[in-house]
């Protein structure tokens, strides 16, 4: 009598990120192990949602800071199409905010690459066997911050303004707004994100992923 093949099928992985180094990283990591595969490489957004209608790997590690496309739009469009696709946010961000947004827009999992030596295989085989990965500190971020009103859009573009050292009457000009609008928005931010001063909401906001440096 045959005997089933008891081998598991390989875990093949896509890897996005606009640093080669990194992606060597993955690769060698990858290539000692005898149950995954690297089978394509992008260095953008948009390489990423091109290479995974060709390759459909099983899991995909996506970087969140890319130039032209970034990973949480490509993760969005490549969800669009394939609504089963496991996708893997990377980013160096601790913040909670480019969690909750990754997470929301359906990523299976957040990895900090700052832990991806100890962590990447495990958390590859996780998410491909359909369990979702949040590492602890996000966790923590998360719980920290829920029931919080996220900023608007409007208020995250005074708050790159803010971050770019520009005035109010600066940014009234640059978002074609009253300096009256511009006071409201501010105190709207200090608000949501417990902040003294405006150094002090940059600061939180680059902490918490809100803004990229």
């Amino acid at each position: 009598m045959t005997q089933p093949d008891e081998t598991p099928r390989t875990i093949r992985v896509m890897a996005v990120d606009d640093h080669p180094l990194l992606l060597d990283g993955i690769k060698a990591a990858l290539s000692e192990q005898p149950d995954m595969e690297l089978v394509a490489e992008a260095m953008n957004g948009r390489e990423a949602v091109d290479l995974f209608g060709v390759h459909r790997p099983d899991v995909t590690l996506m970087d969140l800071q890319m130039p032209g496309m970034g990973g949480l739009d490509a993760l969005r469009e490549i969800l669009g199409d394939w609504p089963d696709a496991r996708i893997v946010v990377l980013t160096t961000y601790r913040g909670d905010a480019q969690a909750l947004s990754a997470l929301k827009s359906g990523a299976r999992g957040f990895m900090l690459k700052g832990m991806m030596r100890k962590e990447l295989r495990d958390t590859i085989r996780a998410v491909h066997a359909g369990r979702r990965v949040v590492p602890a500190e996000i966790a923590m971020e998360l719980a920290q911050h829920a029931g919080e009103d996220c900023l608007s859009p409007r208020e995250v573009e005074v708050l790159k303004e803010l971050a770019r050292g520009n005035a109010n009457r600066e940014i009234a000009e640059s978002l074609k707004v009253t300096e009256g609008t511009v006071k409201a928005h501010m105190k709207s931010i200090f608000a949501k994100l417990g902040a003294k001063d405006r150094t002090h909401a940059v600061l939180l906001a680059l902490k918490r992923g809100i803004l990229e440096v």
